[in-house]
């Protein structure tokens, strides 16, 4: 982030982009705002009550000294602060209430944006860094989306207390000093009057330009603290939460290098930029913005002790005056601030809106899917190549095949060669950078995008099972038909364990939400993702890698059950166990993005110069004597 390009933001702009920050968070929480609206106005006028009340008692007392008039003022002044009082409690409620449950919301527009992007973004690193900055500036820095609310809690206590401050200090500039004064008559000359009020808002401008040229180098400094802030996360919190990382954590002391990189990281330590910066101008302007608030009071406090010298008020008036043009100075000076802060947010809600503005390009179809009964379904790949986005190497190239329903076709080929590429442009979780690929012979680019891909069911190698019950895992949804349910994970090879877990189906996997939850072996949660694969019941199931964490005996079973579980479906599996192919009905060969070779599995192993004949033989030898 460049600092130079701040100066280019006009203020239309910088409000602009505030109003579409506040309508995102309006639209998620829409009382969130409401509540601190109402909590802020009375917080700011609420205070004017007994300062107004309180003159007129110490006026009252300075006075006349009228018994009956100090104890309807003393009567009155109570009545109105407990009044007062109990509104601004309830004001305070209903923000508290509104706040907890709509300011969090912020996290969910994140959220929804990253499951409403393309694949091939969510898939993008560039995606991953803007939304990690955007949460270290929310987070961490406290600036972007996390700041409307600030402002707007600050904003309307400014604007209410000058209201409040404006309405008792009017009569500071109107009241006259009497003529008798002397010298001190030169107070009701308009020039001076003028020339007052000109220092007052002058002094008022001036203390929170100097604290929002402080504030700038919070921007200034942002690339220093975006990296180091990434660092500290990481190594200080995010490691130590994740449980996959105990056991190495634990067996290797892996706590000492994560110490070592949490330190060097140094946030805030005396060479990092923002120190050096609080420790000299960022400092020093701090410094002068003190300078000159306490400047401010100062002025104030004269001009309501000469002007009450003179003879223009009673003493009363005096705390009443420099109450609320104190009070009046303040709300300026934060209005002011705010909206200088305003300008330095703006370099940050860049960042928030470069992540939310990024596009969806994928052409999403208009051709409803055909729900066939038969499942007469045919895909064709039409000379495909791929490449990956910000790369100039392909992925796949010249890929051309075609297989139907009931199919069970085997992908095999070494890391790298282009299995996962394949599956992803299936999906459609991609498109092919050149060819074509068909769906009964309609390029499936032209139908519905969520269509489309509700006709797979996947099991992906990395796939993700939640701390939810067993039920809802498989169903992925909360209402759920349980005897398919049960059936699935069955059919998956999970029924022993099933009987064996006290509340079956409704037993939680994992321990975050209930104490009675269940860890499942690496395994166990393959075969469950299998039988959430099943419940789905696509016409076509992809699996990939599906018995890489079982053991043998039961990887027997799953091969064993295979034709069972696939029923009718078309399936495809990728394996680097090539012991599954025997029941595959076809096996693709992939090699550097290519299908080399394709055909069964006796037919392959035949082929001694063949890419498949030294997979197979690189592993048999370890099998054979």
């Amino acid at each position: 982030m460049k600092h130079k390009n701040q100066d280019k933001i006009s203020v239309i702009t910088v409000l602009k982009m505030h109003w579409r920050a506040f309508k995102l968070l309006d639209r998620e929480a829409p009382l969130m705002f409401l509540g601190s609206f109402l909590h802020e106005s009375m917080n700011a006028l609420t205070p004017y009550v007994n300062v107004y009340f309180s003159a007129l008692i110490i006026n009252e007392l300075a006075g006349d000294r009228n018994p009956e008039k100090l104890w309807k003022l003393v009567l009155i002044t109570l009545i109105a602060n407990a009044v007062a009082a109990l509104i601004k409690a309830g004001a305070k409620c209903f923000k508290n209430w509104k706040h907890e449950g709509g300011w969090w919301q912020r996290e969910k527009i994140y959220g929804d944006k990253l499951l409403s992007l393309d694949y091939c973004d969510v898939d993008d690193q560039r995606t991953h860094n803007l939304r990690s900055q955007v949460s270290q500036n929310d987070n961490l820095s406290q600036w972007g989306l996390y700041r409307i609310k600030i402002f707007f809690d600050q904003l309307t206590l400014s604007v209410f207390k000058i209201i409040g401050a404006v309405a008792l200090s009017v009569s500071l500039f109107t009241l006259k000093v009497p003529e008798g004064a002397g010298v001190f008559t030169v107070l009701n000359h308009p020039l001076f009057l003028l020339g007052m009020v000109l220092a007052l808002l002058c002094v008022t401008w001036l203390a929170p330009a100097c604290s929002t040229k402080a504030g700038s180098y919070w921007v200034k400094t942002a690339e220093d603290m975006k990296q180091r802030n990434r660092i500290s996360y990481f190594f200080g919190e995010e490691v130590s939460r994740d449980r996959n990382r105990d056991l190495d954590m634990r067996m290797y002391s892996q706590q000492d290098i994560c110490e070592r990189y949490y330190d060097t990281a140094d946030i805030f330590g005396k060479k990092t930029a923002i120190v050096k910066a609080a420790a000299g101008p960022m400092g020093a302007w701090s410094a002068l913005s003190a300078v000159f608030s306490t400047l401010l009071t100062g002025i104030i406090y004269l001009f309501v002790c000469l002007k009450a010298w003179a003879g223009a008020f009673g003493v009363g008036s005096v705390t009443q005056y420099i109450a609320s043009v104190t009070a009046l100075a303040q709300g300026l000076a934060m209005l002011l601030k705010n909206l200088g802060e305003m300008r330095n947010n703006a370099e940050f809600l860049k960042i928030t809106y470069e992540y939310l503005d990024i596009p969806n390009k994928m052409y999403q179809g208009s051709l409803t899917t055909e729900k066939r009964v038969d499942r007469d379904y045919e895909v064709e790949f039409r000379d495909v190549s791929f490449k990956y986005p910000n790369t100039d190497t392909y992925a796949l190239r010249h890929v051309s095949m075609k297989f139907k329903i009931g199919q069970r076709l085997a992908i095999v080929g070494m890391n790298g060669s282009g299995k996962t590429t394949f599956i992803k442009l299936l999906c459609r979780l991609y498109d092919p950078t050149e060819g074509e690929i068909l769906l009964n012979g309609i390029n499936i680019r032209k139908y519905q995008y969520d269509e489309y891909m509700s006709i797979f069911s996947v099991v992906f190698q990395d796939f993700k099972l939640l701390a939810l019950p067993l039920g809802e895992n498989v169903a992925c949804s909360k209402d759920y038909d349980r005897e398919k349910v049960t059936e699935c994970l069955i059919k998956a090879g999970f029924g022993e364990k099933l009987k064996k877990m006290q509340d079956g189906i409704d037993t939680y996997l994992y321990k975050e939400f209930s104490n009675t939850g269940v860890s499942v072996s690496g395994g166990e949660a393959q075969i469950i993702a299998i039988a959430r694969a099943l419940y789905h019941d696509a016409p076509f199931m992809i699996l990939d890698e599906p018995t890489a964490a079982l053991d043998p005996i039961a990887e027997a079973e799953v091969y064993a059950r295979f034709n069972e579980i696939a029923s009718d479906k078309t399936t495809i599996y990728i394996s680097h166990r090539l012991s599954s192919c025997r029941f595959c009905d076809e096996i693709l060969v992939f090699d550097n993005g290519r299908i080399v070779q394709q055909g069964n599995h006796d037919t392959l192993v035949a082929v001694e110069d063949g890419k498949y004949h030294q997979l197979w033989h690189a592993q048999a030898q370890y099998y054979q004597k």
